[in-house]
């Protein structure tokens, strides 16, 4: 009991035990006692200690509590105390107890050096983080969010090696993922600290932690905050993007083609009241700046630059930055990022750097947002970080965008300078910064206009003709010659390292720039004099530049102006300055710290206006002119003219290649007309296949229709014919036949019919011998009889038209059937026809020579031209085999119609056959009134049936 009062502060008789002997006996109580409830108390009051004696519990208790960690599982409170006692311990980040002074002295050097050695302790064997990671998985409250707080710790103090351990481990990525879409929010913010630990300066893991749906999770997780208006939250949310993002090309694809730049644009709804920027709002829309930046950043691959910048277009998230652009109320250091950030979003796209100079500031009349902006950079009284940030953005407006820099010189142009003053262009701001006092202004609008002139020959010359109005009654002075009077005039350093680089860039690659700097006399003099000077420390990078100047006037000498050829200038500067001289001279650009800064990236960032000294671009032209312009005056006069001589081969060579490649040009011209020509040939051919497959087929269905018009005919001729009578018919089926039969069979039964009639009759004369006295009865008999045969006779007049209107229908398909071959007659003609109109085409093209690389391509022509014509031949064969075809239809047609004459005959002969059948009826009449005379006796009767049966059996035989 003393020992407990002890150690939970109660009161005790005896001796106060000291820290490590306390410590000492709860590690061994921790080690040997059986019940769960001792260890427990035993570890909370280790946790108790761990604050005040960290490095006591640390050395002594890890081990056990380790070991707690591996057998007590089950129980969540112990597992929680040892979690808890275990990141006090290795944890830099606790607030320490009040200390003397010399105690934090003494121990101000050790602190730092505690974590990482216990963290080294802990994560010796890999177990222990794979053991901690199952932890993290349990849902219990105490124990998920100290083993997270534990895990973060560890990664602080030793990243890489727990990064390694986190990765090789099975999902071990994945189940701290499962941090974030914890319901409660003090786990899921400290998860996110966790995964900005667990992602830093480890792309395998970056990469794993973006295809786990980490994009999703937190841009809900920023929208549920509040975006920009959210707390620390957001802000941690967007660091883990930040580290995901940057210099991740995969990860950067991914955010891109899963569409969540489109998810960005609500953050930077900031809406039309500005006011009340909180320092958490500020910080999180500054980070959220970054991020843009971070997804169109110069150094990322140009592909996955420019199709960033396309999405943020199109969803409109670059419309969205120019309105907190142009918007009033906004803080600086925010206004300063998002110029930034639009900058970077419109560097080298036209889209957007087409849209940025239709954006207009909402003033009175309305200015474009480039005017407002230079406005900014040459007004002295603005940030300097703002200033920087303009002039970034007028870069970025310019790179690569030859119709911007025409529209920006053109303003300068005395052509299109406005003449009523009312507005100022962007030209004359320019202007304005160049000659004013403030050298950083100088400094800005000559690195601007610089800009306008990059890689432009065009406007280089085109800025030859502005004139400068310098004082009332003075005559005008162009430009370049101004730069040269300020230049002369000893003005700032600052001033006349912009002047000498806006120079640079004029003259370079611009021969007649060049001859109009040389006819100034004073020009050469003075540059000479600045080189030939020995100079401080601050001088020597302007003698630098102007040795550049003038290595620029030698080599992009044209020897227009005599006085001041190329050999003529190399022998002034061996007089006055000395080759090596000139040379050590030039290396004193390169070898500055201010240029090699300036080298690193196209962003302006100095940390003060006097280290402004060189531009990003103007260190490439540098690197590129250096050490061309140092052969250049070591180079004799005869190797100059070698050298002239080269060029002048060079340009008939280059003259020679123009007249090649415009010929080439015409000749591709003639390619393309003529591989157009292929294709419709190709079409045409296709099309007349496809017609003559639809002949085919309408062949084969006139075919079918001709057999069923066969068949028809066949039934209908075999309908009248009689009994036995055998005729030959060529294409009858034996379903045809069996038809035959049963009309065979009806007639029979008919005859039958008939025969019981006579029967019938007979009973009746036999009835009128039996009885003379019912004569009138058998008169009536016979006469009702008379009418039955009446009756059949007018039915097989009913059958006789019946078949006349099936001959008619059937001459009427003949008739439609000839129209039809007409027509397809006509089709064979057109498209026998059609293929003939290319062969012209083709005969021409092949007549042409063509020289060099061309003769391959005709080579192909004639081949696709060969097979073509092949492909012609064969089609005029198809269409002769058609044409064959259709032949072959007219034949079969002819004897359509012959057997159609041949079915008109034998109708004819079944009228006849009908006629016949008339007269016996009418025969049959005759006899009946013969039996109704006076009664004769039976056996006459039944002689005269026997011989009336015999007649009718002699003619069924004729028939």
């Amino acid at each position: 009991m003393n020992f407990l009062r002890g150690v939970m502060g109660g009161p005790s008789a005896g001796p106060q035990p000291s820290g490590a002997d306390t410590i000492q006996k709860l590690c061994d109580r921790v080690a040997s006692s059986t019940l769960l409830d001792d260890r427990r108390d035993a570890v909370r009051a280790l946790k108790s200690l761990s604050k005040k004696y960290r490095l006591e519990v640390g050395i002594q208790a890890m081990e056990h509590l380790i070991h707690v960690l591996q057998t007590d599982r089950s129980d969540s409170e112990i597992i929680g105390y040892a979690l808890d006692t275990l990141y006090n311990v290795i944890s830099n980040d606790l607030e320490e107890e009040e200390q003397d002074d010399s105690e934090e002295e003494n121990s101000a050097k050790q602190v730092d050096d505690l974590g990482s050695q216990f963290t080294e302790i802990f994560i010796k064997q890999q177990e222990n983080v794979t053991l901690l990671l199952t932890l993290v998985e349990e849902f219990d409250f105490h124990v998920r969010w100290p083993g997270v707080k534990l895990l973060t710790s560890l990664l602080k103090q030793q990243g890489p090696q727990v990064q390694q351990i986190i990765l090789v481990s099975p999902m071990g990525v994945s189940r701290l993922m499962d941090l974030l879409a914890d319901s409660r929010e003090v786990i899921r913010n400290d998860g996110v600290l966790l995964l900005q630990q667990l992602t830093k300066s480890n792309a395998a893991i970056q990469k794993i932690v973006a295809f786990e749906n980490a994009f999703e999770r937190l841009l809900d997780i920023i929208t549920e905050e509040g975006n920009s208006d959210g707390g620390i939250v957001v802000e941690d949310c967007l660091l883990l993007l930040q580290n995901l993002l940057k210099n991740n090309n995969s990860n950067q694809n991914f955010f891109k083609e899963g569409s969540y730049i489109q998810r960005m644009k609500p953050w930077f709804e900031v809406g039309d009241d500005n006011c009340g920027w909180s320092a958490q709002k500020v910080t999180n829309l500054h980070l959220m700046l970054q991020l843009v930046r971070v997804l169109v950043s110069p150094t990322n691959p140009p592909g996955a630059t420019s199709s960033c910048q396309k999405a943020m277009f199109h969803c409109g998230l670059l419309q969205q930055l120019c309105t907190i652009l142009m918007a009033t109320g906004v803080p600086a250091d925010i206004l300063t990022e998002t110029i930034n950030t639009v900058s970077e979003v419109i560097r080298g796209c036209q889209t957007n750097q087409d849209y940025f100079a239709s954006v207009n500031a909402p003033s009175n009349p309305p200015r474009p947002a480039i005017v407002v902006l230079l406005m900014s950079m040459v007004n002295e009284r603005q940030p300097f970080v703002l200033r920087c940030a303009v002039l970034y953005c007028f870069q970025c407006f310019l790179y690569k965008n030859q119709k911007g820099q025409g529209e920006i010189v053109s303003t300068l142009l005395p052509s299109t300078i406005d003449a009523t003053g009312n507005s100022v262009s962007a030209g004359q701001l320019l202007c304005g910064g160049l000659f004013s006092t403030d050298s950083l202004s100088n400094w800005c609008a000559a690195v601007a206009l610089a800009h306008a002139l990059q890689e432009n020959a065009t406007l280089k010359e085109q800025l030859l003709r502005v004139q400068l109005a310098t004082s009332i009654g003075n005559p005008p002075v162009s430009l370049l010659q101004q730069c040269t009077n300020i230049l002369s005039q000893g003005s700032k350093v600052q001033t006349r390292v912009g002047l000498l680089m806006l120079l640079c860039t004029w003259l370079s690659n611009c021969s007649i720039a060049v001859t109009h700097f040389l006819h100034n006399p004073a020009n050469v003099p003075f540059l000479t004099g600045q080189i030939a000077e020995n100079l401080g420390e601050e001088e020597q990078l302007v003698q630098g530049l102007c040795a550049l100047l003038l290595g620029i006037s030698i080599y992009y000498n044209d020897n227009s102006l005599e006085n001041y050829r190329k050999e003529k200038l190399k022998q002034l500067i061996e007089k006055r300055i000395g080759r090596e001289n000139f040379i050590e001279k030039l290396g004193f650009i390169s070898k500055h710290e201010l240029y090699s800064r300036a080298a690193q990236k196209p962003q302006p960032s100095f940390s003060s206006p006097d280290h402004m000294m060189f531009d990003h671009e103007f260190t490439k032209l540098v690197k590129e002119l250096e050490g061309v312009i140092s052969k250049a005056i070591y180079k004799s006069s005869e190797e100059d003219k070698k050298e002239e001589e080269v060029k002048k081969t060079l340009e008939q060579h280059d003259n020679i290649v123009t007249h090649y490649k415009k010929v080439i040009r015409e000749q591709d011209q003639e390619l393309e007309e003529l591989k157009q020509r292929i294709n419709t040939l190709t079409s045409q051919n296709e099309q007349l296949q496809a017609t003559v497959t639809q002949q085919v087929s309408q062949i084969q269905q006139h075919k079918d229709q001709y057999n069923l018009l066969k068949v028809q005919l066949g039934k209908d001729t075999q309908h009248h014919n009689s009994h036995g009578e055998t005729f030959q018919m060529n294409g009858i089926q034996t379903e045809e036949v069996s038809k035959l039969k049963e009309e065979l069979e009806e007639w029979k039964n008919k005859h039958e019919l008939l025969q019981g009639q006579l029967k019938e009759k007979d009973s009746v004369i036999e009835k009128l011998n039996s009885s003379q006295l019912e004569m009138g009865t058998t008169e009536q008999s016979s006469q009702t009889s008379k009418f039955g045969g009446l009756e059949h006779n007018n039915e097989l007049q009913k059958e006789l038209e019946m078949l006349r209107s099936q001959i008619q229908l059937q001459s009427a398909e003949i008739s439609k059937l000839q129209m039809e071959n007409q027509k397809l007659q006509v089709m064979v003609l057109t498209t026998t026809a059609d293929p003939m109109l290319g062969d012209s085409g083709a005969t021409a093209a092949t007549s042409s020579e063509l020289e060099g690389r061309l003769e391959q391509e005709i080579k192909e022509l004639k081949s696709e031209v060969k097979a073509l014509s092949e492909e012609k031949e064969s089609l005029k064969q198809h269409l002769d085999s058609s044409s064959s075809t259709v032949a072959i239809l007219q034949d079969e047609k002819s004897k359509l119609q012959r057997e159609v004459a041949e079915s008109k005959k034998e109708q004819d002969d079944l009228l006849v056959l009908l006629a016949d059948q008339d007269q016996k009826i009418s025969a049959l009449k005759i006899k009946l009134k013969d039996l109704g005379v006076p009664v004769e006796d039976e056996d006459d009767t039944e002689s005269g049936d026997q011989g009336d049966e015999d007649e009718d059996g002699d003619e069924e035989e004729q028939d």
